[in-house]
């Protein structure tokens, strides 16, 4: 399992949101055989100014060349240094229904250093079925001290899956449910709800705003609300 890592700076929330889509613009550039990027085009790619680029960047300590921009591959290897893609994570995912098993089954779904550990549901028919390589194991089962958890079950499970990942030990949990749950001190839970990021896309729609800080709308976005206790 993972350990804390001190670092000599924090970064601020709104970075730590963009880094991930600077991070995809430099993994598209590399894809295309190019190996350069400024912040000029990251930004006009991210939908926020040049500024913002390299104000968030420098967060990252000193490379790129006035004039020349990044080097890609080292932006890469930078941000996910920052967010820690060069660590080993634990993964465990409770909620193998339809999103649950189609998050699993993505090719995308876990970063570099992630590792699937265990699935867990409660429903008879989902319980014992391999999905991508794991037997699904009932939710009442031990759960492993992992990194993070995924919770995709129905909202008024949430609270009760939450409870049992704490007392697992697992104080990382990344929440699909409709439902805020309740967590202790030093347990930091992201919510991912699609029905508040379409209101916040319309949101942006209708009044022109970018939803990276930028003035327009833009394709590449990085959202779903933070909260944290303790952390």
């Amino acid at each position: 399992m993972a350990t804390p890592r001190l670092r000599s700076a924090r970064l601020s929330e709104p970075t730590i949101a963009r880094l991930p889509v600077y991070q995809r613009i430099a993994q598209g550039r590399v894809s295309r055989g190019e190996t350069t990027i400024d912040s000029r085009q990251i930004g006009e790619l991210a939908g926020v100014t040049a500024t913002t680029v390299r104000r968030d960047l420098a967060g990252l300590g000193r490379f790129g060349t006035r004039g020349a921009g990044y080097d890609a591959t080292v932006l890469i290897e930078r941000i996910g240094e920052a967010l820690g893609h060069d660590r080993r994570y634990d993964v465990v995912v409770v909620g193998i229904g339809n999103l649950g098993r189609a998050l699993v089954n993505s090719t995308n779904f876990l970063i570099r250093g992630a590792r699937l550990v265990a699935l867990y549901d409660v429903d008879p028919a989902v319980v014992g079925q391999t999905v991508s390589g794991h037997v699904v194991k009932h939710v009442d089962d031990e759960i492993p001290s992992a990194t993070v958890a995924v919770v995709c079950t129905p909202p008024e499970a949430a609270q009760g899956v939450v409870d049992r990942l704490v007392a697992a030990n697992i104080h990382a949990i990344l929440n699909f449910a409709p439902q805020v749950v309740s967590v202790p001190l030093g347990t930091a839970v992201h919510y991912v709800d699609f029905s508040i990021e379409l209101q916040i896309l319309m949101y942006h729609l209708n009044n022109g705003t970018g939803p990276l800080g930028g003035g327009v709308l833009h394709s590449l976005e990085v959202a779903g609300p933070h909260r944290s206790r303790g952390s």
